[in-house]
């Protein structure tokens, strides 16, 4: 098995919260992001491949939102807009986290509220 880090497919979906007793499967989101074999995060990877690390925020009755997965200090956040940071919307500890099947992240959104959700896959 190989231990270098590798850009991989991460689905994220919203995990079980106020108004989502049982999750849901129809908000989250699809990151390629620069993960080493554990799952942690890779900022060596990420600089060498930042323009590849895309993301795609799903939510209903919303239109999709696009944008890249950035590393700023220790701290990662979804960045939809370059020229602002008025819609980043920060990863709470995400340097500290594995992405793992199972495993949760918390997102504050663009509302200002901070969520909880459930990696259900990493592929690649």
């Amino acid at each position: 098995m190989s231990t270098q880090p590798h850009l991989k497919q991460v689905r994220l979906e919203l995990a079980r919260c106020a108004g989502f007793p049982d999750g849901s499967q129809e908000h989250g989101y699809e990151l390629t992001a620069p993960l080493n074999a554990d799952g942690s995060l890779s900022a060596e990877l990420w600089r060498a491949e930042k323009d590849k690390c895309v993301v795609r925020r799903f939510w209903p009755g919303e239109q999709d939102r696009t944008g890249y997965l950035r590393h700023l200090g220790h701290g990662w956040r979804l960045d939809y807009d370059p020229e602002t940071h008025s819609d980043d919307a920060p990863i709470f500890k995400l340097d500290r986290h594995h992405l793992l099947p199972g495993a949760y992240v918390s997102i504050t959104e663009n509302d200002g509220i901070q969520r909880p959700f459930k990696v259900i896959s990493v592929v690649g």
